[in-house]
C-alpha cells in the first residue's frame, strides 16, 4: 500500500512539474489525473496536496532564476541591485488582484468549478485563444522586450489577466503570457513575468491551505507530500529550461492545439465512458 502511493505521488510529481509551467494549467490536469490515479487519502489532505505540491515547482523558478531576483548579490552593481528590487515591486503589483480574489473566494471557487465540466471547457477556450491572438500578433514587433520597459500599469494589467486562472483548466502561465502578449510584451518577457508571479502567490496558496488542513500529518501524508514536491521540482527545472528555449524560435499555438484536444477527449470520455 505505501509503495503504490509513493509511485501514485511520483507520477502526480511529474505531471505537476511539466503543467506548471508549460500554458496547459497545472490544475487541470492534476484534477483529471486524479479521477485516474486517487490517492488513498482523506478528501482534505488531497484538496491541500493539489495545492503545496506546487511549492517544489516553485521552487526550481528561485533556484534556475536566484542570481537574477537576488537584489543583494554581491556580483551586481548598484545600478543592477535597483533593476532587481524593481522587478519585484512589478510583481508585487501584478500579484495583487489574484491575491484579493483569491483569499476572498478559495473555498467558493474550490466548490463551484473544481471539476472535469470546467476543466474540459477552459482547456478549450483558452486553447483557442492562443491561436487567435497568436494569428493576430503574426509578424508584430513586440514594445516590451525587457523588465525595464514593463510599466507598473502594464505589470497589473497582467496580474488582472491572472485573476482568470483561479478557474481550473485556465493555466498560471497562460494567463499571465497571454495578458503580456495583448499587452505589447515579448514572449520571452510574458513567460518570465509569468514565472515570478507565481513565487509570491503559490507560497500564499501553500500557506492558506497547509493553514486550513491543520499540519496533522500522518508518516504516509508527510511521505507522499514530500516525494510529490521533490519530483514536482526536478522535472519543473526541465520544463522551465525547455519552455525558454522553445519560445525562442516559436510561437505558443502548438499549446492551444494540445488544449482543444485535450478538453474534447475529457468531454467524450465522461460524456460516453463515466
Amino acid at each position: 500500500m505505501f509503495f503504490i502511493e509513493i509511485l501514485k505521488a511520483v507520477f502526480l510529481g511529474i505531471v505537476e512539474g511539466i503543467t506548471e509551467w508549460l500554458p496547459i494549467s497545472s490544475t487541470g490536469h492534476m484534477i483529471l489525473v486524479e479521477k485516474f490515479i486517487e490517492l488513498n487519502a482523506s478528501a482534505a489532505f488531497k484538496e491541500m496536496f493539489f495545492v503545496v505540491i506546487q511549492l517544489g515547482a516553485i521552487l526550481a523558478v528561485v533556484l534556475l532564476y536566484f542570481h537574477k531576483l537576488n537584489p543583494f548579490s554581491p556580483k551586481k552593481t548598484r545600478r543592477e541591485k535597483k533593476e532587481t528590487m524593481s522587478i519585484w515591486y512589478k510583481v508585487l503589483v501584478g500579484v495583487i488582484p489574484a491575491a484579493v480574489l483569491g483569499l476572498l473566494f478559495d473555498d467558493w471557487l474550490n466548490d463551484h468549478f473544481y471539476n472535469y465540466q470546467t476543466v474540459s471547457v477552459t482547456l478549450i477556450l483558452y486553447g483557442i485563444l492562443f491561436i487567435v491572438i497568436e494569428n493576430h500578433n503574426k509578424g508584430a514587433a513586440p514594445r516590451i522586450r525587457s523588465f525595464n520597459e514593463l510599466s507598473y500599469q502594464t505589470a497589473f494589467l497582467i496580474g488582472i489577466f491572472q485573476v482568470l486562472s483561479l478557474i481550473p483548466g485556465t493555466s498560471r502561465s497562460g494567463a499571465t503570457i497571454l495578458g503580456g502578449i495583448l499587452l505589447g510584451s515579448s514572449r520571452y518577457v510574458a513567460a518570465e513575468y509569468s514565472f515570478f508571479l507565481s513565487i509570491p502567490v503559490m507560497f500564499g496558496a501553500s500557506a492558506l491551505k497547509l493553514v486550513k488542513f491543520g499540519f496533522h500529518f500522518t508518516g504516509m501524508e508527510i511521505a507522499i507530500l514530500l516525494t510529490g514536491m521533490v519530483v514536482a521540482f526536478i522535472v519543473s527545472v526541465l520544463a522551465i529550461k525547455f519552455l525558454m528555449g522553445y519560445i525562442k524560435n516559436n510561437d505558443f499555438k502548438a499549446f492551444g492545439y494540445y488544449r482543444i484536444i485535450l478538453g474534447l477527449i475529457v468531454i467524450a470520455y465522461f460524456t460516453f465512458f463515466e
